[in-house]
């Protein structure tokens, strides 16, 4: 499998707190900020749940 980066494109104002907490355990803080993720069923359960506050690109390594 390949690797995701997640970029936080919106902010939490407004959000859920599970919603905060998912963006939390990727590694997201602040608006623009990115992380890489192997792409596995879980991280993408978790980007499922925050989708309209991320935008995922897939990388190949």
């Amino acid at each position: 499998m390949g690797k995701l980066r997640v970029t936080q494109v919106r902010s939490t104002i407004g959000c859920t707190q599970d919603q905060i907490a998912t963006l939390r355990a990727l590694g997201l803080r602040k608006i623009r900020s990115q992380k890489i993720h192997e792409d596995n069923p879980t991280i993408r359960g978790m980007i499922q749940k925050v989708k309209h506050l991320v935008e995922v690109e897939e990388i190949e390594e």
